[in-house]
């Protein structure tokens, strides 16, 4: 079996942690819990006829005043930057995010998700930014929903696909 370690990041709030209880436990919370430090999950699945055990860790949330230590980062495969669609300054908080993320591990896969798509007469971001933020740095981003589960499990399988494409 393979493993591949996963990271959660984004600014406080946008869901890193619903996202991955959706994922492994297949249940959504409405109740919000404050991540200290790193939380580490597990899930074992198969992607492209192979056996993966994902460890996921899931980090408090970046809002500028907090670094990662290196040493959480070290054997990253990939990680997933969480955009909460309904909070502008999470959209301008995950490029510093993304630039302090890419200096400690790399080029390594990741994916940017817009999560909590189902709220859309709360959307704070527009199409415009989504699709200049696309043009400029090439990023792939899915729109994701703990609470539907839409494109969740999608969104840890193309990040995996794209981990073991580079390994």
């Amino acid at each position: 079996m393979i493993q591949k370690k996963i990271c959660m990041f984004g600014a406080s709030g946008v869901g890193k942690t619903s996202l991955v209880q959706r994922f492994v436990q297949s249940i959504y919370s409405g109740k919000y819990h404050v991540t200290i430090g790193v939380k580490i999950d597990k899930k074992e699945f198969s992607v492209a006829n192979q056996d993966v055990n994902l460890m996921l860790w899931d980090f408090q949330g970046e809002d500028n005043q907090h670094k990662v230590r290196s040493s959480f980062l070290r054997g990253a495969s990939g990680y997933l930057l969480v955009i909460d669609y309904t909070r502008h300054e999470t959209f301008v908080t995950a490029f510093s995010i993304q630039k302090m993320i890419e200096t400690e591990l790399g080029k390594v896969p990741f994916l940017i998700l817009l999560n909590k798509s189902d709220l859309v007469d709360d959307f704070s971001i527009s199409d415009d930014e989504i699709d200049e933020m696309k043009a400029k740095y090439g990023w792939e981003v899915l729109k994701t929903s703990a609470l539907t589960g839409e494109r969740v499990e999608e969104a840890f399988t193309e990040l995996t696909r794209q981990m073991l494409r580079h390994a």
